[in-house]
C-alpha cells in the first residue's frame, strides 16, 4: 500500500482531528469559523470523480456524518459544504459552521477577514469535543 501524502498547505493549515474510513478530519485553523477538512487519504486525487463509485458513496457518508458532528458540537445555523481545490488541488472537503453573526456572513468564508489564531485551550478544547461527537456518532 502506498503511504499517503497529505498536501504541506493543508497539514500547515490545520490541524489532526481524526481519522475515518476513507478520510482524516482536519479542523482548520481559523477561529473566525469552526472549520473541518475532509482529506480522502488516497494519493493524487483531485476530482470527486476521480474516486471510484465505493468512494464516492464513502465521502458523501463521512461529509454527512462531519456535517452533523460540526452542527451538533457548536450549534451552527447553517452548514457551508465545498470541494473547491483552485489554491490547493489535492481533493479535500470543507466543512464550514456558519452563524449569523460570524466575520463573513453571508458571504464566503475566503478572504472576508483575516485568520484568527484559536487559543491553544479553546482549541484543544474543540478538538476533543469533535473527537467525542465522533466517536459517539459513527
Amino acid at each position: 500500500m502506498t503511504h499517503f501524502e497529505l498536501n504541506p498547505r493543508l497539514e500547515g493549515d490545520s490541524l489532526p482531528v481524526l481519522d475515518l474510513h476513507l478520510c482524516e478530519v482536519r479542523l482548520m485553523k481559523d477561529a473566525n469559523y469552526p472549520w473541518l477538512l475532509l482529506i480522502p487519504k488516497k494519493n493524487d486525487l483531485i476530482e470527486i470523480i476521480d474516486l471510484d463509485e465505493a468512494d464516492q458513496t464513502e465521502l458523501m457518508g463521512e461529509i454527512a456524518l462531519a456535517s452533523r458532528v460540526l452542527r451538533d458540537v457548536t450549534d451552527a445555523e447553517k452548514l457551508n459544504v465545498g470541494a473547491l481545490g483552485n489554491q490547493v488541488s489535492q481533493l479535500h472537503v470543507h466543512v464550514i459552521a456558519r452563524f449569523r453573526d460570524d466575520a463573513a456572513w453571508p458571504g464566503p468564508v475566503w478572504g472576508a477577514a483575516p485568520t484568527l489564531t484559536y487559543p491553544t485551550e479553546k482549541q484543544d478544547a474543540l478538538i476533543d469535543r469533535l473527537r467525542d461527537a465522533f466517536s459517539t456518532a459513527s
